[in-house]
């Protein structure tokens, strides 16, 4: 079992959880991720690593209220206990001095990229970081990234915050004006296909983290196989980051829709469930 040291409300139904997992925060590293378990029953959700506290043993991560697992893990509190914490899972990043590198990310993507930046910065880059949301209350982290961006810039669909537009308009904008040699991206799948595309046009080698269905993250049940290059690989062990220029994004999508009206029946048996239960008490 495993403990909620602190929960925090960060957004528009966006959550950050430390849990105590003293042997996963001394071992983690950036672009690794946890699959945890609220109980027997629950769904197996990988969740990436934002940061880890190997002094008190906390790993911390971050998820949006997105369906019923979610939904169900925002409702624990402080104190409470979940059934499996399991990683770190997944190969880390490879960090290396590249000169300027674009971050971008949508979304909580933010909370997969913030561990990603600070190692490249670290490692002498320039980063210029681009996060993309569909509001300003759904942006997420901001003084952690500014603390790690030699520029942050922001980009809301209906520009509550930043450049109206998304961050294709703002990675072009820079790509014209200064020399990029490496890009890495998190967020939506739609997103990351159409910077891959850009980057494509520019030859500049761009790193994606993919979020295919995924269950046993050890490699063994094939669920988040994805194909790169002509050739299938599974994103828990082999990924889950790739270069963007090899990904099958059709495939890639066609995959992600295979269960969504199974995640709908789902979804609205948990939210009957929890209203019979506000009713009866």
């Amino acid at each position: 079992m495993y403990k909620i040291v602190n929960k925090q409300k960060i957004g528009e139904k966006i959550q950050s959880y430390e849990i105590y997992a003293p042997e996963i925060a001394k071992n983690a590293k950036p672009g690794q991720f946890v699959i945890f378990r609220i109980d027997d029953k629950g769904e197996r959700v990988p969740l990436t690593i934002v940061s880890t506290n190997i002094r008190d043993g906390l790993v911390r991560v971050i998820f949006q209220e997105t369906g019923k697992s979610t939904e169900h893990f925002a409702s624990l509190e402080e104190g409470n206990y979940i059934k499996d914490f399991v990683g770190p899972l997944g190969c880390y990043t490879k960090i290396k001095k590249y000169g300027t590198v674009v971050a971008v990310a949508g979304g909580v993507g933010v909370a997969e990229v913030l561990p990603v930046i600070k190692a490249l910065k670290k490692a002498g880059n320039k980063i210029i970081t681009i996060v993309g949301a569909r509001s300003r209350g759904l942006i997420i982290l901001e003084n952690e990234l500014k603390e790690q961006s030699d520029l942050l810039l922001f980009a809301t669909n209906d520009g509550t915050y930043g450049t109206k537009g998304f961050v294709t308009d703002i990675l072009e904008d820079i790509i014209n004006r200064e020399k990029v040699d490496m890009t890495y991206v998190i967020g939506p799948v739609p997103m990351m296909q159409a910077v891959a595309e850009i980057t494509k046009k520019k030859c500049i080698y761009t790193l994606v983290s993919l979020n295919p269905i995924m269950l046993d993250g050890t490699g063994m049940c094939g669920a988040c196989r994805v194909s790169i290059n002509g050739k299938i690989k599974f994103a828990c062990v082999d990924g889950p980051e790739f270069d963007a220029h090899l990904v099958d994004w059709e495939e890639l999508i066609s995959r992600l829709m295979l269960f969504k009206e199974f995640e709908k029946i789902s979804y609205n048996k948990f939210k009957h469930e929890q209203e019979c239960k506000c009713y009866k008490k």
